[in-house]
């Protein structure tokens, strides 16, 4: 179907457009990212034109970058690295989508301190970025992506998630829980330290509170 003969669309329409549900558009609408129009009805619709600057078509009167961001965990996933880039170039020629800047990059999802995520997230600020491509949520953050999602579109800036699952590594998910389970164990191994030594502190404390009076009794 040629959508681009279609002027308005309903909202089950458009969710299935962009590949989302229709509670995630109404959440979006709720949150200001992506804004329903509305018939003298009060019904909820949407037009060709937010589909392409969704999608980051649209450039007129907006100079800011189209960025392609792909990443894996370890350098040793390189054809996977490799995968997205491609996958991702593809998707974007075929919707016209003029890319500015391919960021690929190595690290954990659930690493905040990522230098060239970093480096992104303060071009969004500084309203240098109109739209951010990833294959898959996680692809950007593994926790957090709806706080994310959120926070770019203050800036005007949206990310575009074509949640191609196969291009999210699985091996990748199981690695990044162990590394949860391993924080967590590692905390409660020392709450369980901590509390011993309170509680060797405590004995401490009494066994000299008893000498003490022991002593005094003496001198008494």
């Amino acid at each position: 179907m040629n959508t681009s003969n279609v002027t308005n669309y309903k909202p089950k329409d458009f969710a299935a457009l962009l590949g989302v549900s229709v509670k995630t558009l109404q959440r979006w609408d709720r949150e200001g990212i992506l804004k329903a129009n509305r018939t003298p009805t009060d019904r909820r619709y949407y037009t060709y034109n937010q589909y392409l600057r969704f999608k980051g078509v649209v450039t007129e009167d907006d100079n800011r970058k189209v960025v392609i961001y792909a990443r894996v965990s370890t350098k040793n996933q390189k054809d996977d690295l490799r995968n997205q880039v491609s996958f991702l170039r593809v998707f974007c020629n075929a919707r016209g989508i003029i890319v500015d800047e391919c960021i690929e990059d190595y690290g954990s999802g659930l690493n905040y301190n990522r230098k060239k995520w970093n480096d992104l997230l303060d071009e969004v600020m500084d309203n240098k970025v109109k739209t951010i491509i990833v294959t898959h949520k996680d692809r950007f953050v593994r926790f957090g992506y709806e706080w994310f999602e959120k926070f770019c579109m203050k800036f005007d800036t949206s990310i575009v998630a074509v949640n191609n699952e196969e291009l999210s590594p699985q091996e990748e998910l199981v690695q990044d829980i162990v590394s949860i389970l391993h924080v967590f164990s590692c905390r409660l191994y020392g709450l369980r330290k901590y509390k011993k030594q309170i509680r060797e502190d405590k004995e401490i404390a009494q066994e000299l509170q008893d000498r003490n009076r022991s002593d005094t009794g003496a001198e008494e």
